[in-house]
């Protein structure tokens, strides 16, 4: 049967009409804040006190501070260059292809350990009544990584036949993730405050770098990741001139005094018997669920109950998302000839499922380098952050490259901002401490095996040139980062003196924080001097949407 002809004259509707711009500030914050408010508040405050006691305070504040620096440098690109997927592909768009698959696989690094690090969440607070789960060191058991591949199976199976439905629920699943916390904040602050407890042993008994730690191996930088959520949503936002950086920040501004005020009442709402043993043991009942276990040590044992829910519908919500983020990552990938053209194949609903299954199986090996929670936040907040690291380099880059278009939002002393941003990057990442980078890095070599093998052997016809002479910074970088964090001292778990991580301390404290410094700026600016030349970033950008400034 052939389609008719419309009559002359008739609309005829565009076979690409575009992103609709329906999406207000209120929807931005919204759908940042929910990223935002994960699992990391169920872990958050236990961790950051036991690495620096009261002074956790500060390190949520160098926290925020940080993230909200990275995200200042998003809010212009995100605005700029409305497009999916961005953090991937500024870089792209700067150095061209060499870069651009390079962060393209961090991104998917990032993206696929999500998923796992919220099943952990759960089996960690689900213990307490199902301890053979867990070992008394929180390693998982083999009946615990059994249950661990059940959930991972489980956010498959719905992102294969289910992903509408999880896309109709996830409104309330925000309301539900943001309302918990909150409640459990006030209950608290109201029934059990004791401001007796900050200083116990003095504000900071580990000094500054217990502070420092705790930004990376806590759990802080993870709770407050996802303010790129706004960013990605850029091309559908009414008035991104505006908008952008306003949800941007004041997403991150939002979680910021929501988690610290969860620290505050945490530390207030601790029995005095709990710090029997210091800051670094705190002891309470239902160790293994910190606020739920808190709960339960001060009679609020329905506040418990409601805990030990939320500890399975809040992160399970969240590694849904992230399980359907992955395949798509891995599908973009594809599409830009980076990975073998297996990763493009979708069912008859539009749903990559060589992807899922791929993100299923990588997901199951994520658990046996990293056996708890806390082991886990560090990798995630390295691979995200080297993410992230990439849009301070290309912002610099673009700005020039890029010169002539519109920028709805832009960043006032973007050329100060800019190379601060990856300066605050990297030592969030060297903060993580060496026993993580090392496993990092393992990765990204597997990563770059698996881009060299799709290309050698021809696994996808879309294999794009590589601009190496404009990425020619990068491995320097890669590796620069990894011999410093080696020299230094810090370990995912504490100072690397009184750790067995294979960091060699030789580098002082204060001393390993410049060098990272100066390393972090001769990359930027060495990526600056070797940039794609204006016209083939022109050529790499092609037509992007930006809705003029008012």
């Amino acid at each position: 049967m052939e389609t008719p002809t419309p009559p002359a004259g008739a609309p005829v509707s565009p076979k690409n009409p575009g992103l609709k711009r329906d999406i207000g500030l209120i929807g931005l914050i919204w759908t940042s804040e929910g990223s935002i408010i994960g699992s990391g508040w169920l872990f958050g405050a236990l961790f950051a006190a036991q690495a620096a006691g009261t002074a956790a305070l500060i390190s949520w504040g160098i926290g925020a501070v940080a993230i909200i620096i990275l995200a200042f440098v998003h809010a212009e690109l995100g605005a700029m260059y409305p497009v999916a997927g961005g953090t991937a592909r500024f870089p792209h768009y700067a150095f061209g292809s060499a870069a651009g698959a390079s962060f393209g696989w961090f991104s998917w690094l990032q993206a696929v350990t999500v998923a796992p690090i919220e099943v952990m969440a759960s089996l960690n607070y689900l213990s307490v009544h199902a301890p053979w789960v867990q070992t008394g060191k929180n390693h998982l058991t083999p009946a615990g990584y059994g249950i661990a591949v059940a959930f991972m199976a489980f956010f498959v199976v719905v992102n294969y036949f289910g992903i509408r439905i999880l896309a109709h629920t996830n409104s309330a699943a925000t309301w539900w993730k943001v309302g918990v916390p909150v409640f459990t904040l006030l209950v608290l602050a109201f029934t059990h405050f004791h401001a007796s407890n900050f200083g116990v042993g003095g504000f900071s008994p580990f000094g500054t770098r217990g502070v420092l730690s705790a930004v990376s191996t806590s759990g802080i930088i993870f709770a407050l990741l996802g303010f790129e959520q706004a960013d990605q949503l850029a091309g559908e936002s009414r008035n991104p001139a505006k908008d952008i950086p306003r949800s941007v920040i004041g997403s991150i501004l939002i979680g910021a005094l929501a988690y610290v005020a969860l620290q505050v009442v945490f530390i207030a709402a601790l029995p005095h018997s709990a710090f029997a043993h210091g800051w670094a043991n705190l002891a309470f009942t239902a160790k293994a669920g910190p606020f739920a276990g808190l709960a339960t040590t001060v009679g609020l044992g329905w506040l418990a109950t409601l805990l030990y829910i939320d500890a399975v519908i809040s992160p399970s919500g969240t590694g849904l998302i992230y399980t359907t983020a992955t395949s798509r990552v891995s599908y973009g990938l594809s599409r830009n000839g980076y990975v073998p053209a297996v990763f493009e194949r979708t069912t008859k609903r539009g749903v990559p499922w060589f992807g899922l299954l791929f993100a299923f199986i990588i997901g199951l090996i994520v658990f046996l380098p990293f056996p708890t929670w806390q082991k886990l936040v560090g990798f995630v907040t390295s691979a995200s952050v080297l993410m992230y690291a990439g849009a301070p380099l290309a912002f610099g880059c673009l700005r020039k490259q890029d010169r002539d278009r519109p920028r709805p939002y832009r960043l006032p002393g973007g050329w100060f901002w800019s190379p601060v941003a990856f300066v605050v990057a990297n030592l969030i990442i060297y903060w993580s401490g060496w026993d993580t980078l090392w496993r990092l890095g393992l990765a990204i070599v597997l990563g770059y095996l698996l881009l060299g093998a799709s290309a050698l052997f021809k696994l996808n016809p879309k294999v794009p040139h590589m601009d190496w002479k404009n990425a020619q910074w990068l491995p320097v970088y890669l590796i620069g980062m990894g011999v410093i964090s080696w020299q230094g001292g810090f370990c995912s778990t504490g100072p690397a003196s009184t750790q067995t991580c294979g960091a060699t301390a030789n580098i002082p404290l204060w001393w390993d924080i410049a060098v990272v410094a100066a390393f972090s700026l001769v990359i930027y600016f060495w990526a600056h001097l070797v940039r794609l030349p204006d016209e083939e970033t022109q050529e790499y950008i092609g037509s992007v949407e930006v809705v003029p400034t008012e």
